[in-house]
């Protein structure tokens, strides 16, 4: 599995978000975007992790940052999730995990002491220009977002 560095090129893709409607990385050029993967849908630190950043939204919106959720949940499963929690950014489906894979956001990882294959919970910061300011892996659910505000001075 590889792993992005601060200055590659971001892997561009296009998936379908919770509404079904196709999003691709380069729509987004000219802004910097904040691309979060997550194991799934609905789970207890995937909920808390897109509420933290469905409550940081505005000011990274107001920092120029658009936020984007990513895990390999269908559209409908999405939705839910967007609804039932009151989420305001998009969420990408990435089922056949091809562009977790990119990112290198998916692969062995430790769950509860035992190695096995899934999501890497990731964050990775994309300038304007499609570049990685920033690849985290392995992060926290919880803290998680109040650190990237603070290392992002947003």
């Amino acid at each position: 599995m590889t792993r992005l560095e601060p200055g590659d090129a971001a892997p561009d893709f296009t998936l379908p978000d919770d509404t079904g409607e196709k999003i691709g990385l380069a729509d987004f050029r000219g802004n910097k975007a904040i691309l979060y993967a997550y194991p799934a849908a609905m789970t207890t630190g995937c909920t808390t992790q897109a509420c933290d950043f469905r409550d940081s939204v505005e000011p990274l919106k107001a920092a120029g940052y658009v936020v984007l959720g990513l895990s390999p949940d269908e559209p409908r499963q999405l939705a839910e999730f967007r609804a039932r929690d009151g989420l305001t950014f998009p969420l990408l489906s990435d089922p056949d995990k091809s562009v977790l894979k990119a990112y290198g956001a998916y692969g062995e990882k430790q769950n509860y002491g035992k190695t096995v294959m899934g999501v890497i919970r990731s964050t990775f910061v994309i300038d304007a220009d499609g570049m990685i300011e920033k690849a985290m892996y392995n992060v926290k659910a919880t803290g998680h977002v109040a650190l990237l505000r603070r290392e992002l001075a947003v």
